[in-house]
């Protein structure tokens, strides 16, 4: 057992010999290359200190002392450095003046190989630059020092901690741990001797690396090279180019000044044939000028002449209408006179109607000069001149065709024009007293359809869902509803004066039957009432899609007219026509006396005024200028056109003293309503104030009491009711008793 110890632990013992043998060496190694280095740094502290703080530019003197340094040696650093801190507190106390001649002195000393006169030779600039050299120089050697002192302590922590394995080995008590630490350290050195192999790997791969770049590095300067041979072999021919130019040019300059004087002379001839010519131009141009200035004002005189004559020339055809139309209106009231009249005068009469008929506008539309021609149809289709089989009512619809051509004429330029003018200035729309304005003048065909989406859209966003119109159609392909037979019945019944809806195989009829199903579901209390489909057409003409019309009507029904006005007892619509009564008593007092002396009921005329807003009652201008308010404002509207159509043919119904020809008139009255204008004027002026709150306030007085009617209509009924069950029963019991009395 010893001699295995002893054969383990003679080999260690030698390694630790060798290992102090090493240590002594590198100590004094160490020791050494300190005091070199503190020497050096005795010199340079001495001299180069910032000026202000005392401390060493490279900061050396600031190392701290390394951790593993023993205490002897800690103090032999104290006592290198103590002159170099001495010196430094010196420089501070001193300042910067007793700083800069020790530093000029350290330069001039420490460095033989500058030259005793070198303030004297060279300038502050010189100076200045081999001063910057110098510390260049002096920073790059202390970085080389502070590199080098790392190294030293780097070397010193690895003996010292080998000194103190060493130490633990000779202190170990026993021979386990001895030899525990002599296994340690072989592991340490085999692992030591990889790390050495890997480095030599490493240093192999970074020469052969040094050497690719080296090579890489004399490519680039060979290529270098031959391009500055390139680039001196063109700068020579540059040179030589150049020189050849110069000569080239030096010699022909006698012969190029006389080609050059005889060019300019030729150049001055033609300058000044150009300066004739010009002047020419100039003169001739101002002449054309005037011309053209004169040709402008004759241009202009005749455009304004040409203007004032178009609107004589509609003033007149304006009032040859008006004429022809006074004279049909002559010839009807003779017609109707006709029977106390002789009969050759009869005849004649008769005859001129008949002429008057059979007068076709369209041969005078190739002579004379038409303005605002009165088509068939107007922009929405409906018939402009409506066809009638009496020739009464052929010669009233004459007379109305005369007055609105004439009603045109007159407001083309004057009104219509500005307005439209306005309108397309109008890009977003938003609510506003103008705009309120313009609709209540009408809007224009091209900006109606944008406008009454827009007013629609706003009315009914809270509820205008996506693809709702969808589902209710498929709804409607499911289940059919109650009211679908008699949609069916109404349709050919729609506006029999439009040609969209004349034919059953018209676009727009599809249309109006999907709507009107859709409405139906959408509304299941009201369903379908007659009436709806002239509303839908209407909306259909002027908003062309499907869904836009049903939300139209929809707005209609449900936000604008009250409620119960569609439903099967129509309780509202006969409240708005007792509103009505009242209204009309009040703005037109004589009319209505004269309506109560021949008991005249205007409820039998207004009542499907209200209930389909005038459609088949006015002319198709007139009635979406009507609509276009309707819209935006309400059943206001309606109530002010009612009385304004009333106003409007006022004196003509005071005429009539006879009831029957009072409801004749009345029941025609409102297709001789030409004058837009004037009807507007007087619904939204004369009819004026026409406030809300008392509509609304007499709409419920009215309804209280209607309601209060029905009921006892309703107990009146159910009393007869029952009076008649009851003799219907005495009856029964009067003839039982009397077949008992005969058996």
């Amino acid at each position: 057992m010893l001699t295995l110890w002893g054969a383990l632990i003679s080999p260690a013992l030698v390694l630790i010999a060798r290992w102090m043998q090493m240590k002594g060496f590198l100590k004094s190694e160490l020791q050494a290359e300190c005091l070199s280095l503190r020497n050096t740094i005795y010199n340079i502290c001495g001299t180069r200190q910032h000026p202000g703080n005392g401390r060493s530019i490279s900061g050396v003197e600031g190392f701290p002392a390394h951790p593993g340094t023993p205490v002897e040696e800690q103090e032999v650093e104290g006592e290198a450095e103590c002159p170099v801190r001495e010196q430094a507190r010196e420089d501070t106390r001193a300042g910067p003046r007793s700083h800069w001649p020790r530093k000029a002195k350290w330069l001039t000393s420490g460095f033989p190989a500058f030259p005793e006169g070198l303030a004297r030779e060279r300038s502050s600039p010189d100076k200045v630059a081999v001063l910057q050299q110098q510390v260049l120089m002096l920073t790059e050697e202390i970085k080389s020092q502070k590199e080098l002192v790392k190294l030293l302590h780097k070397a010193l922590e690895a003996a010292q901690q080998e000194k103190r394995a060493s130490s633990m080995y000779l202190t170990a008590a026993e021979d386990r741990d001895r030899l525990e630490l002599v296994r340690h350290k072989v592991r340490q050195i085999v692992e030591l001797s990889s790390r050495v192999e890997a480095l030599e790997t490493d240093k192999q791969e970074l020469e052969q690396s040094v050497a690719l770049r080296d090579r890489r590095v004399e490519e680039l300067q060979e290529h270098v090279q031959l391009l500055m041979d390139k680039n001196q072999a063109k700068q020579q021919v540059i040179l030589k180019l150049t020189e050849q130019i110069a000569q080239d040019l030096s010699e022909p300059v006698q012969e190029a000044d006389a080609v050059a004087a005889d060019t300019l002379y030729k150049q001055q001839e033609e300058i000044e044939h150009l300066k004739d010519d010009l002047d020419a131009y100039r003169t001739q141009n101002q002449f054309l000028n005037s011309e053209i200035h004169q040709v402008t004002k004759l241009w202009r005189s005749v455009a304004e002449k040409e203007k004032v004559l178009l609107m004589k020339c509609a003033r007149l055809q304006a009032r040859s209408c008006q004429v022809e139309s006074k004279y049909l209106m002559m010839l009807r009231r003779l017609q109707e006179a006709s029977p106390d009249l002789a009969r050759g005068e009869a005849e004649l009469v008769k005859s001129l109607i008949q002429e008057a008929l059979q007068w076709d506008a369209k041969e005078e539309a190739v002579e004379a000069l038409q303005l605002n021609p009165v088509r068939e149809y107007d922009d929405y289709g409906f018939m402009t001149i409506p066809k009638y089989e009496a020739e009464d009512w052929k010669l009233l619809a004459k007379i109305q065709a005369l007055e609105i051509k004439s009603n045109n004429l007159l407001s083309h330029t004057a009104v219509e024009k500005p307005l439209g003018e306005r309108w397309a200035g109008m890009a977003e729309l938003s609510p506003s007293a103008e705009l309120k304005g313009l609709i209540r003048c009408g809007i224009p065909v091209e900006h109606r359809q944008r406008v009454w989406k827009w007013i629609v859209t706003r009315r009914l966003s809270h509820h205008h869902t996506a693809n709702h119109y969808e589902s209710l159609l498929r709804q409607c392909e499911r289940t059919e509803h109650p009211a679908s037979r008699q949609i069916e019945l109404d349709l050919p019944r729609t506006l029999t004066n439009n040609r969209h809806f004349t034919s059953p195989t018209s676009q727009l009829v599809p249309k109006l039957r999907r709507v009107l199903l859709a409405f139906s579901w959408q509304n299941p209390a009201i369903g379908y009432c007659q009436g709806l489909n002239r509303l839908a057409a209407i909306a259909l003409l002027v908003l062309e899609e499907e869904e836009s019309a049903f939300w139209c009507l929809v707005h209609i029904v449900e936000n604008l007219m009250p409620a119960d006005y569609y439903s099967n007892t129509l309780i509202a619509s006969q409240v708005d026509q007792r509103v009505f009564k009242d209204f009309l008593s009040e703005k037109l007092p004589r009319l209505t006396a004269h309506f109560e002396q021949h008991r005249i009921d205007v409820s039998l005329i207004t009542f499907n005024w209200f209930l389909v807003a005038f459609v088949d009652s006015l002319v198709s201008d007139i009635l979406l200028r009507v609509w276009d308010a309707f819209l935006y404002e309400g059943t206001k509207v309606i109530f002010r056109y009612a009385l304004a159509i009333f106003k409007y043919n006022e004196e003509e119904i005071l005429q009539i003293h006879d009831s029957l020809e009072v409801y004749q008139y009345l029941r025609f009255f409102t297709h001789m309503i030409g004058d837009g204008r004037k009807l507007m004027s007087i619904a939204f002026n004369d009819m004026n104030p026409f406030p809300m709150k008392v509509l609304q306030n007499r709409r419920a007085t009215h309804r209280e009491e209607l309601e209060a009617e029905l009921s006892e209509l309703e107990r009146i009924k159910a009393q007869y009711v029952k009076e008649q069950a009851e003799q219907v029963a005495w009856h029964l019991d009067g003839a039982v008793s009397e077949e008992e009395e005969e058996m």
